[in-house]
């Protein structure tokens, strides 16, 4: 997978978690298609950011890049 690709695409999903005062960071592409991501910020300790993980960024990037198999957060 090509990882200027895989930041472009969180650069798409990035500014709604800006508003709510969190971000998303790239950790690693694993070669079996899983993207590991940290939440930062709001994000980072929010309740809620299991459902924003696998609802709102996952779904979008499997969408994006049909090839990753998971996104998880680290």
């Amino acid at each position: 997978m090509d990882k200027s690709k895989i930041e472009a695409s969180l650069g798409i999903v990035r500014p709604s978690l800006q508003a709510d005062g969190g971000d998303v960071e790239l950790v690693e592409i694993t070669d079996d298609g899983v993207v590991k991501v940290r939440l930062t910020g709001a994000c980072g300790g929010c309740p809620m950011s299991q459902i924003t993980l696998k609802e709102g960024i996952e779904r979008y990037m499997k969408e994006a890049h049909p090839e990753i198999k998971a996104v998880e957060s680290v």
